[in-house]
């Protein structure tokens, strides 16, 4: 039977995937409320469509710092690909070119940047940064991502410390034993931290520091993590250009908002000046249009990427974007929308159920 909406993926990876990798992908922190809550969530929002427009020509193209993409659908970081699919994130970059959207590269990828380069040459590329204790290790990454093509830096700021993830910790993940992170090490400095629990995360990163990194690179910086309206502020002040609003799917603070639910604070708070994206529970082609209807450049997607890669490799992922995109159409098509720019808030309303 074929797979026809993102929860036959999941069921499907669940059902082939080991039980620690399928516990390590789906986990969220404590108590798995605020991971729970990212879908449920976009349950509340109810949609208001407008008929009697000519939809026979609905264009999803949009564009992010600049680039264009396909439809504001596109590939949040996720680590350890090769825990899901042999090629790991060569396959997943493979798809996000194919489909003309942007794939977010994680610090902690589980193939070097080169092969992901050389696997999708003309993918358009950021990369996401786990800031590590060592400067001089934060500055051959960036130097060595601006070097690759990659068109933006994106600063993850939710992990001072790894949330509290009760599966891993009953499962002992031990990642060190399955899968050599290529990339924290370089030939000048020799294999210093090889693995994923030698690469300790700087917890005294802060907004000051930001000025050195942005003295490092040309690349526009985006900020992953934000959900308050007061952060959102001082990213602004601090002149980047970009803010993800994500909780990490539920893997960092538990009991936090949703990120559907922080977006609208977060929006208002940055009047326009940046760009603002969305990753964190988007399963449904309605669940894209209500993020846009609130403020959101595009959204990205993290968990159903790797469903994908555990279905079937690169063809796995290109189905998810498929089915995703198409519901987006559609979703555009009977709300009366013909480009992503008349996607607004009154489409939209807050549902008391």
């Amino acid at each position: 039977m074929p797979l026809v909406c993102l929860t036959d993926f999941r069921e499907h990876a669940r059902e082939h995937l080991s039980k620690s990798t399928w516990d390590f992908i789906e986990g969220g922190a404590d108590d798995c409320c605020t991971r729970d809550e990212n879908m449920a969530a976009f349950k509340k929002i109810r949609l208001r469509p407008r008929y009697l427009k000519d939809v026979s020509k609905v264009d999803m193209r949009t564009t992010i710092q600049g680039a264009e993409i396909s439809a504001p659908i596109c590939i949040a970081p996720t680590g350890f690909h090769r825990l899901a699919w042999p090629d790991g994130e060569m396959s997943t970059a493979r798809a996000a070119q194919a489909a003309s959207i942007c794939y977010i590269a994680s610090t902690y990828a589980s193939c070097s940047l080169e092969d992901i380069v050389a696997a999708a040459p003309r993918g358009l590329r950021w990369f996401q940064l786990y800031v590590h204790p060592n400067r001089q290790i934060n500055k051959q990454m960036i130097q060595k991502v601006e070097s690759l093509g990659f068109k933006a830096l994106v600063i993850t700021v939710d992990v001072p410390k790894v949330g509290n993830r009760r599966n891993d910790i009953t499962n002992q993940v031990d990642l060190m034993k399955k899968l050599l992170l290529k990339d924290l090490g370089s030939p000048e400095m020799g294999n210093v931290m090889p693995y994923f629990q030698m690469s300790p995360i700087d917890p005294s990163i802060c907004w000051e520091d930001l000025s050195w990194f942005q003295s490092m690179t040309r690349l526009p910086i985006i900020l992953k993590g934000i959900l308050t309206k007061e952060d959102a502020e001082l990213a602004v002040k601090h002149n980047v250009h970009g803010i993800i609003v994500s909780n990490h799917g539920g893997r960092q603070l538990d009991e936090v908002p949703a990120s559907i639910d922080a977006l609208t604070e977060v929006v208002a708070a940055v009047k326009g000046k940046v760009e603002v994206y969305l990753d964190g529970g988007i399963r449904t082609g309605n669940d894209v249009l209500k993020a846009l209807a609130l403020g959101a450049k595009c959204v990205f997607v993290g968990r159903p990427i790797l469903w994908g890669l555990a279905y079937k490799g690169e063809h796995g992922v290109k189905e998810v974007l498929d089915i995703l995109k198409n519901e987006f159409h559609t979703s555009m098509t009977l709300t009366g929308c013909r480009s992503v720019a008349e996607i607004n808030q009154d489409l939209i309303r807050f549902s008391r159920l």
